[in-house]
């Protein structure tokens, strides 16, 4: 199992990029794939489609987001929690991904890089 941890500077205010990632239909836009989520503490989600799924765990609006992924049977639960701190160029998400299975690692951050946080970063670019 392994950690994961990044910031990431997208061009909007926290709570615009914290409605990016917990609204429905603003997630579909960025992401051009169906989506289920909800900000309710509880509430399992559905991103790209189905290729990411788990459950909300907590929310502090515009700020933060905790989340349980999924990864089959697995010990210890993979949490993603998102921080969204003020920045002078929008938004610093701090990501911290936890617990990640070995044979995944490579391909999660990948995918954190490039279609989680890259299309977001170009959504507010256009």
């Amino acid at each position: 199992m392994k950690d994961f941890k990044k910031y990431y500077i997208i061009p909007a205010a926290p709570e615009e990029v914290y409605l990016a990632l917990t609204h429905p239909l603003t997630i579909q836009a960025w992401t051009g794939d169906k989506a289920e989520m909800s900000a309710e503490p509880g509430t399992e989600f559905s991103l790209w489609d189905g290729s990411i799924v788990g459950k909300n765990l907590a929310f502090e609006e515009g700020k933060k987001i905790v989340q349980q992924w999924y990864f089959g049977e697995q010990a210890e639960d993979s949490i993603v929690t998102i921080k969204l701190h003020p920045h002078k160029y929008g938004t610093s998400a701090e990501l911290r991904h936890t617990n990640i299975p070995d044979e995944a690692y490579e391909d999660i951050v990948e995918g954190w890089d490039n279609s989680y946080f890259g299309s977001l970063i170009e959504f507010y670019e256009d």
